[in-house]
């Protein structure tokens, strides 16, 4: 789908490798985003607000920008193209219900450069990521476009339900025409900050099925491993409070439920660690930027962070989430290594269909069934469940207190001299009861069944202890 070439005019300074998709160059692709949306969304300030209908979750609408420019829209220098813009009512409802204005809607991803993004995956989509870490925008097919516009009148009956989800927040869907070919785009929430250094990332299905890293992956600089992977680097998993525990699997419990519903799997757990430790020990902070150096902006978006996306109150998420931390979720290794993990639910697009079933069928003639990562929605649903649960995320036990004897005979007052007089009767009537208890076992061993009662009187002899 996407392709790389080499753009340039002669000399080492002006050769660049830039990638295509459709054709399509990735600076033309970029700046037909921008021109589109800056148009679509300022228009769409001059509508008053409403609320939803059902019809808002189907309407499309359209315009044309030629590169010499018409009365509505500027000229450009990239080729003539359409811009399509999917439901937009009802995306600027998802986008107030985040609290996103439109001013800072336009600003992320208007007025500064997108950054592209390395994709690990297959699927050969194109990402792009706005300056201040807020959004990320991905390319992606028409059958996934297609069933994102089927899925939005659910998605929105789950948000006004539960907006505290690790699912994708979706912010606006778009689509390029130009020279005949159709370039799908959705925005989405920004899982990985850019801010922090994940020093270990993964892509978790919960599948054994060809989920492993492959060498090439490996050789970068940020390697996206998979299930595999992670149950050999963190065999004990990763372990969290009780609470904070709590909160996260009763959120992929929903999560995984709601996808079930819609009949979705092949979904990931996109997972990023950073080990506060290993950044002190480099000389970093947690906050400091992984990438080009610059910090960005204080977060705007509404239960966008890892810390706020969990079930729970919120209290303990607006008590952590800083600009240092950018609301990682504290975690612990079973070597008391501290953690920041940042998570989220990716890849919703993939509905149970028949050339799904297909899929999965050839694969289980092959390799074990319940291995592939294809699979009917529930039990996909119940298997990520149980892995996530029993591999990855474990609950700290909390330290019972055991006092020693030293401490309990440094406070004589906690006993009574009554008490002591009971305990030192109780004392002398075990030493009666072992005594019995070896006769019998004396006798016992002269019929040849001395063994059990040899059990027997230690089985006793501990419960007198």
């Amino acid at each position: 789908m996407s392709t790389t070439t080499e753009n340039g005019m002669g000399g080492p300074w002006s050769t660049s490798r830039e990638k295509t998709y459709k054709k399509t160059t990735s600076s033309a692709l970029k700046g037909a985003i921008q021109l589109g949306i800056g148009y679509t969304v300022g228009n769409l300030t001059s509508k008053p607000d409403r609320d939803v209908l059902m019809q808002d979750f189907y309407v499309v609408e359209s315009v044309f920008l030629p590169s010499e420019g018409s009365n509505l829209t500027p000229a450009h220098h990239y080729p003539d193209f359409r811009f399509k813009t999917y439901a937009p009512l009802a995306f600027r409802y998802f986008r107030d219900l985040f609290g996103i204005k439109p001013d800072d809607y336009l600003y992320s991803l208007v007025n500064e450069p997108l950054i592209e993004l390395v994709n690990p995956g297959a699927s050969g989509s194109l990402f792009y990521l706005t300056s201040d870490d807020e959004f990320i925008i991905k390319t992606v097919q028409h059958k996934e476009a297609k069933f994102l516009q089927r899925l939005l009148p659910g998605y929105y009956m789950n948000l006004n339900q539960n907006p505290r989800t690790l699912l994708p927040k979706f912010y606006g869907l778009y689509c390029i025409q130009s020279g005949g070919i159709n370039i799908r785009l959705v925005v989405m929430n920004n899982v990985l900050p850019r801010s922090v250094k994940m020093h270990y990332k993964y892509d978790l299905k919960g599948s054994t099925y060809k989920r492993r890293a492959s060498r090439k992956e490996r050789e970068k600089s940020c390697p996206t491993y998979k299930d595999l992977d992670f149950q050999d680097m963190h065999e004990e998993g990763l372990y969290f409070d009780a609470e904070t525990y709590n909160n996260l699997m009763k959120t992929l419990q929903r999560d995984c439920r709601v996808l079930e519903s819609f009949k979705i799997m092949d979904y990931s757990l996109l997972l990023g660690v950073h080990v506060l430790d290993q950044s002190h020990r480099e000389g970093g902070e947690p906050g400091q930027a992984g990438g080009d150096g610059k910090r960005p902006v204080a977060q705007r978006v509404l239960y966008s962070t890892a810390l706020e996306s969990i079930q729970g109150d919120g209290k303990a998420a607006e008590a952590l989430t800083t600009d240092d931390t950018m609301g990682g979720i504290p975690a612990k290794t079973h070597k008391e290594e501290k953690l920041l993990i940042y998570l989220g639910i990716i890849d919703i697009l993939q509905s149970y269909r028949f050339i799904k079933k297909l899929e999965h069928s050839w694969k289980a003639l092959v390799y074990d069934g319940d291995s592939v990562s294809v699979h009917r929605p529930g039990f996909y649903a119940s298997r990520f469940l149980k892995f996530m649960s029993g591999r990855v995320f474990r609950k700290t036990q909390p330290l019972r207190f055991s006092p020693s004897k030293r401490t309990r005979t440094s406070i004589p007052a906690l006993k009574s001299s009554s008490q002591e007089i009971l305990s030192s009767q109780a004392d002398d009537r075990n030493e009666d009861r072992r005594d019995r208890l070896g006769g019998a076992h004396s006798l016992a061993s002269l019929d040849g069944q001395g063994t059990q009662y040899k059990s027997h009187m230690f089985y006793k002899i501990n419960i007198n202890y």
